[in-house]
């Protein structure tokens, strides 16, 4: 039986697709293994490539956030994206997707990353590292002015990066 997450990845990469092909790129389904690109992308003549890698979230979750590893910190090459689904039924209008640059991303997942370390855990402990991560539309809980809600926003349907990045 396939998970109901697998499902709602593929829903999700099936969405960016669509909707690349919708903006006149070329896009195609990575080969299945390729660990950081689930799309290739270019433009009709073959000039710009990037790569794309999905995200995507249903209703679960109180934060709005989507899962993420430590890897991902290092993944800055100026040809990698992510676009990030949400398929939240509570939102008004539907699905929508932000594009954003893998190296917003990265230093994004840091430095929220480091500001949670450094705050004590809900009894006053000292708080644990690990590999999980979340990338989060509201950083406010943790103090990160900069990143406090609306911050993604500048992102969201920013589907015109991915035509910027190989020029």
């Amino acid at each position: 039986m396939v998970s109901a997450t697998s499902l709602t990845g593929a829903a999700g990469e099936h969405f960016v697709m669509s909707e690349l092909l919708r903006r006149g790129y070329i896009a195609a389904l990575a080969p299945a293994g390729v660990p950081n690109c689930d799309i290739v992308v270019t433009d009709e003549i073959g000039d710009r490539l990037c790569a794309v890698q999905v995200k995507t979230r249903n209703s679960t979750g109180a934060d709005d956030g989507w899962h993420m590893r430590k890897k991902h910190e290092a993944l800055t090459s100026p040809t990698l994206f992510y676009c990030f689904v949400d398929f939240a039924a509570h939102k008004p209008g539907g699905a929508f997707t932000y594009v954003v640059p893998a190296a917003i991303v990265a230093a994004t997942l840091a430095e929220a990353h480091q500001a949670w370390l450094s705050q004590p855990g809900k009894w006053g402990q000292q708080r644990k590292d690990s590999d999980f991560r979340r990338f989060l539309p509201d950083y406010g809980h943790l103090k990160m002015d900069k990143l406090e809600a609306g911050w993604l926003e500048l992102y969201r349907e920013a589907w015109h990066l991915l035509g910027a990045a190989a020029t």
